[in-house]
């Protein structure tokens, strides 16, 4: 694969394949008019539904929230017993609040609440400390992940947004999507899809097991 880095945000590339292209099932049309958990949640709603996701297919590990912000995701798996830290080179504050979803309520964070950080670039040999590496829409870092995974034997669970600053892209006729996944099973995994229930690029990938 010839390795370059993309800071082209102008590249242009197919539209993206269906669900049913995917190995996913589309949501069949209502009969009637959605509401409380059927319906579509706003993106900012993306940490609390990717966090019910990862609690219900793996079991409480060591992860890694690679460019996880604010921290939001790793607090809410903090407190269904993960050991969870954001690497992030800018050192933000959790936020003071988030909506329970199941509960429909707003619950308030403490200032003196903390997640454990590592204030810096997710480098490769981070993931020797980690047993799931986690990529939520993070800029440049999703090769690197399934890379830094392969090389350390851990998982990965990848939400890819775009392709820039990516030590590669695909070609003009291939969407980043299923390029991604292939790249991914060409590094010896099993992959799967997976969609969640808010809007914008809401499917992504994560490794099942290994093919080699």
């Amino acid at each position: 694969m010839d390795h370059h880095c993309n800071t082209d945000r102008t590249h242009k590339y197919p539209a993206p394949p269906s669900l049913v292209e995917l190995g996913l099932q589309d949501r069949p049309l209502p009969s009637k008019r959605l509401s409380g958990q059927d319906l579509t949640k706003l993106k900012k709603f993306r940490f609390q539904l990717l966090c019910d996701w990862l609690v219900e297919q793996f079991d409480p590990c060591r992860i890694a929230d690679i460019g996880g912000g604010k921290g939001l995701l790793a607090y809410l798996l903090q407190k269904s017993c993960w050991q969870a830290t954001v690497v992030d080179p800018y050192n933000q504050a959790l936020p003071n609040k988030y909506k329970d979803l199941q509960n429909d309520r707003r619950v308030r964070i403490a200032p003196t609440e903390r997640v454990p950080r590592l204030a810096q670039p997710f480098t490769p040999d981070l993931a020797v400390d980690f047993d799931l590496l986690l990529g939520l829409h993070a800029h440049g870092c999703n090769i690197r992940i399934i890379e830094a995974a392969r090389d350390q034997g851990c998982d990965f669970v990848l939400l890819p947004c775009c392709v820039i600053d990516e030590p590669a892209v695909p070609p003009p006729d291939k969407h980043w999507l299923p390029w991604l996944a292939d790249y991914a099973r060409q590094q010896g995994f099993a992959v799967q899809h997976f969609q969640l229930n808010f809007k914008g690029q809401n499917i992504g990938l994560y490794n099942t097991g290994h093919t080699g």
